[in-house]
């Protein structure tokens, strides 16, 4: 009888550990997209903006946006680190936005936008914080998937493309942002993707976030 229960209790604890590394993985990351729908995420104007296709979303459509407001941290994230795959088709822009809220329509009005642009008309590319720390560099090209990765980690943002550090950003200055950037600064909050115009045709995929202490 002690055999036994020494077996199930060991079968219990190896499913235990199957079903939690298959939400949250060896190294601690958890995937905020399922590959197959938009389950999990928000969007008020425009949703038609965004679909799944392939397994990845797909952004093209007028102005909007998609939050995540999912089970993960009951979507609100202080510390972490996260990471997506992203293609750009020629002459895209779009962004993922860092602790920020739920919008019915608008650009949001909180957090940062981490700017998607790799040959848009608007000079500032991919991985800048947009209108505080911009590159004018192009790190990818259009029609390939490239990683961009975000870390928030106290009051300091770092920003990498496929590995490489373009943005190592340490907010001091918040207090003088221009009225209409007034929000934008770390707290918490979700993340969100952008459609920014109907010419602008984005894909996402792999989207992935590991809480850090806080």
């Amino acid at each position: 009888m002690k055999k036994h229960i020494i077996l199930s209790s060991f079968t219990l604890l190896l499913a235990f550990i199957l079903i939690s590394g298959s939400s949250y993985g060896q190294s601690g990351w958890i995937s905020l997209f399922n590959g197959k729908n938009l389950d999990g995420w928000k969007v008020g104007e425009n949703a038609s903006s965004f679909s799944v296709v392939d397994g990845a979303i797909k952004v093209a459509g007028p102005r909007a946006h998609l939050f995540y407001d999912g089970p993960v941290k009951n979507a609100m994230f202080k510390n972490f680190e996260y990471k997506a795959q992203v293609m750009t088709m020629p002459g895209a822009n779009s962004g993922m936005y860092i602790h920020t809220t739920y919008q019915e329509r608008g650009w949001p009005a909180e957090g940062y936008e981490i700017q998607v642009n790799n040959s848009h008309t608007d000079w500032k590319r991919t991985g800048s914080l947009y209108d505080i720390v911009d590159i004018k560099e192009t790190y990818v090209k259009d029609n390939e998937w490239y990683t961009e990765y975000i870390k928030v980690e106290g009051k300091h943002i770092t920003v990498k493309i496929n590995d490489k550090v373009v943005i190592d950003y340490e907010e001091t200055d918040a207090d003088k942002r221009p009225d209409d950037h007034k929000l934008r600064f770390l707290k918490s909050g979700t993340f969100a993707l952008q459609a920014h115009d109907p010419k602008s045709v984005v894909y996402f995929k792999d989207i992935q976030v590991r809480p850090l202490t806080e």
